[in-house]
């Protein structure tokens, strides 16, 4: 799909971002469309694009006007009544989800396709890391900010490819991987998909199109159809006993772990990860076992398994002093506040955990309001913030006090995100943690500055 332009709306999405950044490297000419400025759009306008922030036709640039010769690549958070995306649909200019141009990308390259409900930014980012370490580099377009590389695509030349498998809007179908992970099937999008069950025949469907002689690497105790295609199928685990799992685990005084990975053919003793948290030593087993699969050396593994430094918002400290602990982390689903608590509990045993939440999209509120008490009940203080609406429109009822009224730990507040910072004013702190994947991120800065001053 040879194009001398590409014009991107929801250009500032992490996905299509890393798109942008794709083609632009390789001499496309790139504009887009968002709804909202950011740093990563601004960081997109320095590196030479073109972004505006009104669904104005008139903005598009003269550039991207020409049907012969612009890609038009959209995200299905854009509405369908988007001016831009009626011009370029009426108008025949070749338009495709972002999802489909992550496929056709991929389709030339020995793909690690990493998918799940919650884990796979990390892994994928660790198991980038990892073959650019270890072996001759890879592509990869990642769904968080790798901190090693300060990007969200890695570009090499390599035949290696590390993406993402969403399954969001079933993106994850238009993949075709060598090797693929599932790390989590729980329930999400049920917007989407109706029901748990939906989603799962689309997790089975995504795993059924791994190539021939390929690899499935799933988290042990997931049950999905396994494909009938000749493919080779592993479980790997935190410390359970399977294929691909760690032992004699060590809390290091850093709050990182030191432990031994047990693979089919060998362990490999006295390895340590440069990121904190219980959930990155299993997220770092999933990411060793998909780069077993290509045969990487030993030494080098352990090397880049140690010098990772993480994912902007995963498990992300911002602060961490014998007295003052602050930690972002983009945890958005049930499962996933739970893992993330229960990692910094253990972390910081006998330390007070407090939470700072800001629920994600009204749909999933409305499916998962108790879940998402339950987890938040394993802090010791709450501070709940509104909905971030993202994509969607309010829904009657459905507001952040339906999780408040069935929280149970000690304290809780429930506030507008305009109160949020007098609060940081006014209280103390002893392990303080930011969760979301709304725009909860823009206070990560200023909250860092009034712990700072404190």
């Amino acid at each position: 799909m040879k194009k001398n332009a590409v014009y991107l709306i929801g250009i500032g999405g992490i996905g299509m971002s890393a798109l942008a950044r794709y083609y632009r490297h390789y001499g496309c000419f790139v504009a887009g469309y968002d709804r909202t400025e950011s740093t990563l759009t601004k960081e997109l306008e320095n590196e030479g694009m073109l972004i505006h922030y009104t669904d104005d036709v008139l903005q598009i640039p003269e550039n991207c006007k020409n049907a012969e010769n612009t890609l038009v690549i959209y995200t299905p958070a854009v509405p369908q009544e988007h001016a831009e995306l009626n011009y370029f649909k009426s108008n025949n200019f070749n338009i495709v989800k972002r999802s489909k141009a992550l496929g056709l990308i991929a389709n030339n390259k020995h793909t690690f396709a990493v998918a799940g409900t919650h884990g796979k930014t990390t892994i994928s980012t660790l198991l980038a890391h990892i073959l650019t370490v270890a072996a001759n580099g890879c592509d990869a377009f990642l769904g968080g900010i790798s901190k090693n590389y300060n990007s969200n695509l890695l570009l090499s030349g390599s035949d290696y490819m590390v993406a993402e498998a969403d399954e969001f809007d079933r993106s994850f179908l238009q993949l075709f991987p060598n090797a693929a992970a599932v790390t989590a099937t729980d329930a999400d999008h049920l917007d989407i998909y109706g029901n748990i069950e939906e989603m799962r025949k689309a997790f089975a469907k995504f795993i059924s199109q791994i190539k021939s002689n390929g690899t499935l690497v799933i988290k042990k105790g997931i049950t999905l159809k396994l494909p009938e295609n000749n493919i080779n199928i592993y479980t790997y685990s935190y410390d359970e006993p399977c294929d691909f799992y760690a032992s004699d685990i060590q809390l290091c005084n850093d709050a990182c772990y030191r432990f031994d990975i047990n693979l089919p053919d060998r362990k490999i003793r006295n390895c340590k990860l440069g990121v904190p948290g219980r959930i990155n030593v299993e997220n770092a087993i999933a990411a060793t076992a998909l780069a077993w699969t290509v045969d990487i050396d030993e030494c080098k593994l352990k090397n880049a398994l140690e010098t990772f430094v993480g994912v902007k918002r995963r498990m992300d400290v911002q602060i961490n002093t014998p007295k003052l602990t602050y930690i972002d982390d983009y945890a958005h689903h049930p499962e996933e506040l739970r893992y993330t608590i229960l990692s910094i509990k253990e972390m910081f045993a006998g330390r007070k955990i407090t939470a700072i939440f800001q629920p994600h999209l009204y749909t999933r509120t409305r499916d998962f309001a108790v879940d998402f008490a339950n987890s938040l009940s394993l802090a010791d203080e709450l501070v709940l913030l509104d909905i971030y609406p993202a994509r969607e429109l309010p829904i009657d009822g459905i507001t952040s006090k339906i999780i408040f009224d069935n929280v149970q730990c000690g304290e809780k507040i429930l506030c507008e995100k305009g109160e949020l910072l007098d609060i940081i004013n006014k209280k103390e702190f002893d392990v303080l943690l930011t969760l979301g994947a709304g725009d909860i991120d823009l206070f990560v800065e200023p909250i860092t500055k009034i712990l700072n001053k404190i």
